[in-house]
């Protein structure tokens, strides 16, 4: 189970069709669009959805996380962020389409979720500071491109406690 969940924790982040942005850019510039009249149309409802499972063991962690779009709206990307309680281990490369908030905190961005069936998907392998026997992983979105709401939000808010077993916990 370990060497199957290794292998797919491995691969590279897949990000859909907004994976052309810049490399690194996980949100909007501070200061757009904040202007009167500038900004998310009001009633465009975008409903994120994020689901996968985290595994710990020997000090690692793995996430696999898929990003869907229940719609109405199309949103051209999204921004994803995953707060750990121990710290991770510096010096880790990250996805092209993530980055480093803190030692604690990656910030990724979705590509484009078309409505009512866009998704995008992420694999992450970090190594911990320590060897923890037990984490939690809170799953937000911090960013909804042009999507003023979001319905339903608890489907795109987790917090998993993870046990140092090796095992995937669903979320």
């Amino acid at each position: 189970m370990k060497s199957v969940l290794g292998v797919v924790l491995a691969a590279s982040a897949v990000m859909g069709a907004g994976a052309g942005a810049s490399a690194g850019a996980v949100g909007p510039e501070v200061g757009v669009g904040l202007e009167a009249g500038v900004g998310p149309e009001v009633g465009v409802e975008a409903d994120l959805a994020h689901h996968g499972h985290v595994s710990l063991w020997d000090g690692r962690v793995g996430v696999w996380l898929v990003s869907e779009n229940h719609g109405p709206s199309d949103l051209s990307q999204a921004t994803v962020r995953l707060a750990f309680s121990e710290p991770m281990a510096g010096g880790q490369e990250l996805p092209t389409a993530c980055l480093w908030s803190s030692d604690r905190v990656v910030s990724c961005r979705t590509g484009e979720l078309r409505a009512a069936g866009g998704v995008g998907e992420l694999a992450l392998d970090l190594r911990t500071a320590g060897l923890p026997d037990e984490l939690t992983v809170e799953i937000t979105t911090a960013w909804r491109d042009g999507a003023a709401a979001d319905r339903n939000p608890g489907n795109d808010r987790h917090r998993v406690l993870v046990l140092a077993t090796g095992d995937p916990y669903v979320f």
